[in-house]
């Protein structure tokens, strides 16, 4: 059961699908406060939700802001990442209910961390709908959920192999060179991921012709090695009078404003640059037809970055904070205290300044609205432009498309990455807990930076990452320059591993894919945690390492430098592989419990429930070689028991599951 409870004069986000009337009376299971609302948590209460935040499965014991962040240090102590998602399962004892709040701005949450037994939340302003959604268990939300918030974006299926991406790809040559060092290691590969290096100045839509002279033949070379490009899209425009991205926008308005009418101006990447009202339709329809300059080249793939929006500083605050240095350079003493506060904290204040986002307007529906105000909406309705424009561009195609910022509704036009984290193994065990979280939100493509983007990687951290990776349905490597090259075949001691590891991605896909589909079409759950399933076992309620994927296997992905094994709790008897390939494995049968369970380096452990098939293909150097019709099965069923397994198998490219279904039932019977 859904309810729908309106509060002052909520902003239309257009995060719904569905139209439901606002009820009347108390709100069931939370106690109205001062400032928004409480629910007194038992010992054994678990909230789960939140989409892209830090702090594990169970967000209890800390506090929060939606407020979507250009945050680089993904640490314990943030309140605030990229994404804005506004949903939460709570579980205590027979009672289980989700909230979403339905609001633009920032909104407020405190999960037991200034009282433990208490879970309370507010909005900035008064003016929300609150969404209850009740009557069943978590799956049963969940999937409630999905539904209130319309159907996930679904990429094409190459988007399922792997993506190799680096900040510092500079020429064609460097690109090229990537794709030869794949191909000469045996190292599959479907995607080449190209920074803000390919632009002519940084401006978007723009090829800088001296370092990729024709673009359009690098992608059909490349696309005839079964390898797509995906180029960046930044939301910052360049100020140029000769780029007609620029001009347009000025000449129809289309830019968002101070307060005096003029378009408001930050400096990112090219220097000053100005950004789209992408709260207008009719302005997410011109930027989004903006892609056509590369999809006219031959692209299939974007990724939308720094749309927050990031500012590195805008020009009056720059001048007053060099006007303040000036001034203090004249002194002859700067004590810690007054170095601190206006050398250091006045540099660091530049980027990002709440008083910036505060100095803009959108225009909806004829009404000026201050940005800050509905800030967690812009990354995701420049997602939106795209995401529409791309139906028109490329009619009855899918185009692969993520992003960096996010709210709810923006899962209906595109993907997410987790953001720009860092080469450590906490930075692993982050990925593993947040991808059920955003997941539940509907970013069901979705995966991290595998290796890590910012820091120098290690032979066996980008090994185990990758042994977690191969199971997110984003799978990208990608780092940032200056940083160690970590490429997959940078790291010839594990190399053969790696080299088994990847191929065990495409192996996995008739089983990936599948349940991505069902999860997409379906609106049911592609990771989840064990409590989901198991939500009776409190053993279960607390493993924060583990993800259930799909109906038939569980993960349990090693993260822990030096572990050559790991601590795995078992709700129920299941069957261990022990994967060094697809084709070099142990099996065993092990008893509900808990275990310890040994893993090499070069090992993945998998887990089988009982009464599941997963279905096998040979490895492929991409998809497209990918051949789903000879498979094996992996079972774990009882003697003269049988199973069926319904996989999904399209074309991969056309948007036809819109018109048909594609499953085909497989069956094994277990003598």
């Amino acid at each position: 059961m859904i309810q729908r409870f309106s509060f002052g004069h909520p902003f239309p986000t257009q995060s719904v699908v569905l139209s439901l009337p606002a009820e009347s009376g108390p709100v069931p299971f939370l106690t109205p406060d001062d400032s928004g609302w409480r629910f007194t948590l038992s010992e054994q209460a678990a909230v789960y939700g939140l989409g892209e935040m830090p702090r594990g499965i169970n967000k209890r014991g800390w506090h929060y802001i939606t407020n979507n962040t250009d945050e680089s240090r993904h640490s314990e102590d943030k309140l605030s990442f990229y994404g804005a998602h506004n949903f939460l399962l709570v579980r205590d004892g027979s009672t289980c209910f989700g909230l979403f709040v339905d609001f633009p701005g920032k909104v407020y949450y405190d999960i037991g961390y200034t009282r433990h037994d208490l879970f309370s939340f507010h909005t900035e302003t008064p003016d929300y709908d609150l969404y209850l959604l009740s009557g069943g268990n978590e799956n049963a939300i969940c999937k409630e959920f999905r539904t209130l918030i319309g159907r996930s974006y679904i990429p094409p299926k190459w988007a399922f192999g792997l993506a190799q991406s680096r900040w510092g790809y500079k020429t064609e040559e460097d690109v090229r060179e990537v794709a030869r060092q794949y191909k000469e290691h045996n190292l599959p590969l479907d995607m080449i991921c190209m920074d803000i290096e390919y632009m002519q100045d940084y401006a978007d839509f723009t090829v800088n012709k001296e370092r990729f002279p024709d673009l359009a033949k690098l992608s059909a070379d490349l696309k005839a090695q079964g390898i797509r490009l995906v180029p960046i899209i930044d939301a910052g425009v360049r100020i140029d009078p000769n780029d007609p991205t620029c001009t347009e926008g000025v000449e129809k308005g289309y830019f968002c404003k101070k307060a005096d009418g003029t378009p408001f101006v930050a400096a990112v990447w090219p220097g000053k640059a100005y950004f789209a009202d992408f709260l207008r339709p009719e302005v997410r329809e011109w930027f989004g037809h903006k892609y056509k300059a590369l999809t006219d080249c031959g692209i299939e793939g974007f990724w939308n970055d720094m749309n927050e929006p990031s500012l590195f500083y805008s020009p009056e605050r720059l001048r007053a904070f060099l006007n303040d240095m000036a001034a203090l350079r004249e002194k002859d003493n700067i004590e810690q205290e007054e170095f601190f506060l206006r050398v250091v904290g006045g540099a660091m204040g530049l980027m990002n300044s709440p008083a910036d986002y505060a100095s803009f307007y959108h225009e909806v529906d004829g009404q000026k609205v201050r940005h800050d105000q509905v800030h967690n909406l812009y990354g995701g309705s420049m997602t939106r432009a795209a995401g529409e424009a791309f139906a028109d561009l490329r009619p009855g195609q899918r185009t692969l498309l993520y992003s960096r910022s996010s709210f709810i509704g923006s899962h209906r036009y595109g993907g997410i990455w987790l953001g720009d984290n860092n080469s450590s193994w906490a930075q692993l065990l982050a990925n593993i807990q947040m991808m059920p979280s955003v997941q539940m939100c509907g970013f069901l493509y979705s995966g991290a930076d595998l290796c890590g983007f910012s820091s120098d990687t290690t032979p066996d951290l980008a090994l185990r990452w990758l042994e977690f990776g191969l199971l997110t349905p984003l799978m990208r490597n990608h780092s940032a320059v200056g940083t160690r090259m970590q490429e997959y075949y940078c790291f010839p001691e594990v190399l053969p591993a790696v080299r088994n590891m990847i191929r065990l991605r495409y192996a996995l896909l008739p089983y990936l894919y599948s349940e991505f589909m069902k999860a997409a079409l379906e609106n049911t759950s592609y990771f989840r945690p064990l409590a989901f399933d198991y939500p009776d076992d409190p053993d279960a309620r607390e493993v924060e390492d583990q993800l259930l994927l799909g109906e038939g296997l569980m993960a349990a992905p090693v993260y822990v430098q030096n572990a050559h094994g790991r601590h795995v709790y078992l709700p129920e008897p299941m069957k261990l592989l022990r994967l060094r390939a697809v084709d070099d494995y142990d099996e065993e049968i092990l008893p509900a419990g808990h275990h310890y369970i040994r893993c090499a380096l070069d090992e993945v452990l998998l887990f089988l429930r009982p009464g599941h098939i997963v279905p096998v293909a040979q490895p492929a150097n991409n998809t497209s070689e990918l051949d789903d019709a000879s498979l094996t099965l992996w079972s774990f069923l009882p003697d003269g028991e049988s199973a069926e397994y319904r996989m999904y198998r399209d074309d991969g490219v056309t948007t036809e599951y819109e018109k048909k279904e594609h499953w085909k039932t497989l069956q094994i019977h277990h003598s």
